[in-house]
């Protein structure tokens, strides 16, 4: 049979949740502005337009809002790159 090799696969130490990380709500209420600078984190207690691990712990820029989520761009390596993630992913920067 073959091994499955999914999105989420082989990331059991990846997206393991601390103690002081538990959920709480304001996590999902929390709000950007346009050019701020986030951390992105994904929360593996949201599924839900969750960012590939790829992406963990990378600073990027608000662009714009769209819906619920928003998109985000970063540049990794010689590429910009966007992602669309709801707020509980996201963290803001401090700098």
């Amino acid at each position: 049979m073959k091994r499955s090799r999914g999105f989420r696969s082989r990331t059991r130490r990846k997206l393991k949740r601390s103690a002081k990380d538990k959920f709480t709500i304001t996590d999902y209420l929390r709000e950007f502005k346009e050019g701020q600078s986030v951390v992105i984190y994904p929360n593996s207690v949201s599924q839900k337009s969750m960012p590939h691990s790829r992406f963990k712990g990378k600073i990027g820029k608000v662009e714009s809002k769209r819906g619920n989520a928003y998109i985000v761009k970063l540049s990794l390596g010689n590429k910009e790159r966007t992602i669309i993630t709801k707020p509980e992913h996201l963290r803001p920067h401090k700098l």
